[in-house]
């Protein structure tokens, strides 16, 4: 949609998580110029008549294949240089999933779509470096007030995988101890009587999400200083 000489676009900022491999994200190599063959964030131009929401669905999954129920509008790029082209004002949304629920196709504008872990990132093209380190960043401070998880680990989990899934998303280590009292204090994980063999010392319990508490945190919201 152009007004004024100004342009307005979408980008996503897809963010993988699997607990081999921790954190990666989703990036495009770019069929056309500018950047001919660099990579980038899946993304493209809002139409007419259509909403931020629909654009940054749909360029998602002619870029990728990869449809998404649900992205979180992150913030608006507004820089008149941030596109050699002309001024273009980006609208940008992040989401974080499991890589292998998805079978990704690059379409379009695309001309290859992968998947790359976080400190093995390439080039990346426009601002969309800034993009990435400001969604990273959003998704930090949103562990602390809302509970992820529930669509990342398996049904049925051991403790650390949860606490892998945290410190992925921190980048840091964390007090092991106080993380497992505070989380369970929430009520939202159940303690199963399964228990199996994770490396050496005693068997290990399960654990699952109680997907009634889990879903009214993420509601009302809560205070977890990790």
């Amino acid at each position: 949609m152009e007004k004024a000489g100004i342009s307005l676009s979408v980008d996503a900022v897809v963010f993988g998580y699997q607990p081999e491999q921790g954190l990666s994200i989703l990036l495009i190599r770019r069929k056309y110029e500018p950047f001919k063959g660099g990579w980038a964030l899946p993304g493209g131009f809002v139409l007419e008549g259509e909403s931020l929401e629909e654009a940054v669905s749909r360029e998602l999954k002619e870029e990728t294949g990869v449809q998404l129920n649900y992205l979180e509008q992150l913030y608006t790029f507004g820089d008149p240089k941030r596109d050699p082209r002309r001024h273009i004002v980006s609208v940008a949304y992040f989401g974080l999933v499991r890589p292998d629920h998805f079978e990704i196709k690059a379409d379009t504008d695309a001309e290859d779509s992968q998947w790359f872990q976080l400190d093995e990132l390439p080039k990346l093209a426009f601002d969309h470096l800034k993009i990435l380190e400001y969604a990273r960043e959003r998704l930090r401070a949103k562990i602390s007030y809302e509970p992820i998880g529930f669509e990342l680990l398996e049904p049925k989990f051991l403790f650390g995988d949860l606490e892998n899934l945290y410190m992925s998303i921190l980048g840091r280590s964390i007090d092991r101890r106080n993380f497992r009292k505070k989380m369970l204090a929430f009520g939202i994980l159940d303690e199963l009587d399964q228990k199996v063999k994770n490396g050496p010392g005693r068997p290990a319990s399960l654990f699952q999400f109680n997907q009634e508490k889990y879903f009214q945190h993420q509601r009302d919201g809560f205070h977890f200083e990790i």
